[in-house]
This record gives C-alpha cells, structure tokens and sequence, in this order.
C-alpha cells in the first residue's frame, strides 16, 4: 500500500507524527508533503525538523516541488491524508487552487478517483469553512475532524491521538489495534 500524507499549517501536528509513525509500523510506503506553515508548525508544536520528518516517511517532497511523483495521476497510489489540514488548505483544494504540491497532490488524489482524507483542526467554524467542506464532501472527500472521544477512558495524549489516527486507518480500511473498538468486549459467538 502506498499514501500520500500531507501536513499544512493546522495546530495538531502531533497526529501526523502519530499517523507515519502507525504507518511505518505497519509496513505502509508513505510519500510525505508538508506545507511551509506546516513545517513551521512541526517544529513548533513536536520539536521536529525536516530531517526528523524523513525519518518517519518513506519520501519526503519539497513544498513547490511541482515535479515530484504525487503531482501526477500516473503515479499509483491508495489515496491521501491531510492532516492537520488548515482552512487555507481546505479552500485551495475545495476550489482547485493547485499552487502547491499539497493542493496538487490533492487535487491529483481527486481527479483519480482516489481516496481523499480530511482532518482540519479550526474551531470555531464560519460559514464559509463549513461551505467548503460541504463542497469537498460532496466530491467525495471524507471530512474527518481531530475530534476525540472519550468513550474509551482516555489516560494519556497519546491515547487520545491514537484514537485519532485508528479512525484515520479505519478510513482506508487498514487494520490496527491503536484503540479500543466500542462494544467488541460485549461480543460472543453463537454456538
């Protein structure tokens, strides 16, 4: 299996390192695409560099890099997560703006019919963000903000960004054990 992952400027860096640190264990090729803002907001929030960064992906794209594989359809892939995805993302993406390799990438994921995953990280929401990911949704991306649970009794962040990032591989239909399943303890077999 191969992803894209991209990472923009959204405060929630830490499920991205969640997310390539899950895929790496699973064995999962991981073509990473991280916004200037993004890096930024890496450094700022985890305390990783680039080079850091390369050491959880697989590849690693310059931000302009217009010539890279993922600005192309002919480059196979399973699909693509953005995440944190910051509203400016969103909008380039929700109206073609491809001025990046993140929007390209993107917009490459959706012309090809391939799986488009969203994780923005905003609150509050305005009118024009929920309009652009109702225009996104209604092309097929699934929208999937950093919102967690509780229901699973939460002890740590890293609980909380594991649940984040199990919805994210349930999304493409990898399996993990990164969180607890709601009910699975009350299932038995019928004999």
């Amino acid at each position: 299996m191969r992803l894209v992952i991209g990472i923009s400027g959204g405060s929630g860096a830490i499920y991205a390192v969640g997310l390539l640190q899950a895929l790496r264990q699973l064995g999962i090729e991981t073509h990473l695409v991280m916004s200037g803002m993004g890096e930024k907001v890496m450094v700022h929030e985890c305390g990783y560099e680039r080079a850091d960064m390369l050491k959880m992906a697989d590849y690693l794209y310059e931000a302009e890099d217009l010539f890279a594989p993922t600005a192309s359809g002919t480059f196979k892939t399973d699909g693509m997560v953005i995440v944190p995805c910051s509203m400016k993302t969103m909008a380039a993406i929700a109206n073609g703006y491809s001025d990046s390799l993140l929007t390209r990438s993107a917009d490459v994921i959706m012309k090809e019919g391939r799986k488009l995953v969203i994780v923005p990280r905003e609150t509050p929401l305005n009118q024009i963000h929920l309009e652009n990911m109702l225009k996104l949704s209604r092309a097929g991306v699934t929208i999937m903000p950093a919102s967690p649970g509780f229901y699973n009794h939460p002890e740590s962040i890293a609980d909380i960004v594991g649940a984040m990032v199990g919805k994210i591989l349930d999304a493409f239909s990898i399996e993990h054990s990164l969180s607890a399943r709601w009910g699975e303890e009350r299932l038995t077999r019928r004999k």
